[in-house]
């Protein structure tokens, strides 16, 4: 077999492997509980658009449509992950109306230095928080599936920061969703330019309403999110609502 015949061989392989993996995934979540703690969870369509007619702040905004200049990395679309799993079907990243507005207003004043927003995740269907528990049961790292994430209230984000002119990301402590004490921000890194990026994130969220989340220094939850519900609603049936 000649070199590139092996090559067509290997990526065949890793195709079909990708494939299987997914289709154990939907397999297996068909087959549990999808609510296994009865927590209130909003999980149709019908809900959701209920929730939007009580309280506007409830809908769920399209980062990509309504931020101009934001990258998206969507991890979990992939298998570039911790999971090594497709888990989303599409790489898509929303959030809470208000919570979105003030991330606008927050690569906006990124741009001024030549700089902008790269999102690793968004909003999370509780489905998601589910699995991430079974391949990692450590609460530091991943949400307590009996409680829910802010990631599945739509108020929470995980992102960093790049270089607009060369889509570089600023040098941060870790990459995205290495659980180490080095993910922390009470790890101080010895590179001083690190620390320095690591800041700036910190302080252009905090002025733009969003907390840090101790452990990881990419994950900011969104201040006011009272009254926001969890929500296991997929980003199909998302995409459906946009087009109609």
């Amino acid at each position: 077999m000649n070199a590139k015949n092996l090559k067509i061989a290997v990526q065949r392989v890793v195709l079909i492997a990708t494939l299987a993996v997914s289709l154990f995934f939907t397999a297996c979540n068909s087959e549990k509980d999808p609510n296994p703690y009865g927590l209130d969870l909003i999980t149709t369509t019908e809900e959701y658009l209920t929730s939007i007619e009580a309280d506007s702040a409830n809908f769920l905004i399209d980062l990509e449509d309504h931020i101009p200049g934001i990258l998206l990395d969507i991890r979990y679309a992939g298998t570039d992950n911790f999971t090594e799993t497709k888990i989303y079907s599409a790489p898509k990243a929303y959030l809470r109306k208000e919570a979105a507005d003030s991330l606008l207003k927050l690569q906006e004043e990124l741009k001024k230095e030549g700089l902008g927003i790269k999102v690793f995740d968004a909003y999370r269907p509780y489905s998601a928080t589910l699995y991430f528990y079974e391949v990692y049961p450590d609460t530091t790292f991943v949400a307590a599936p009996w409680k829910g994430s802010i990631h599945n209230r739509g108020c929470a984000i995980d992102l960093t920061i790049v270089n607009l002119v060369t889509g570089e990301e600023l040098a941060m402590p870790t990459p995205f969703d290495e659980f180490s004490e080095r993910a922390s921000y009470d790890y101080i890194p010895e590179d001083s330019l690190i620390l320095a990026n690591r800041n700036k994130l910190l302080n252009v969220m905090e002025r733009f309403g969003f907390e840090k989340y101790d452990y990881e220094w990419w994950h900011y939850n969104f201040s006011n999110r009272k009254g926001m519900e969890l929500l296991n609603i997929s980003f199909e049936d998302l995409e459906k609502l946009k087009e109609e």
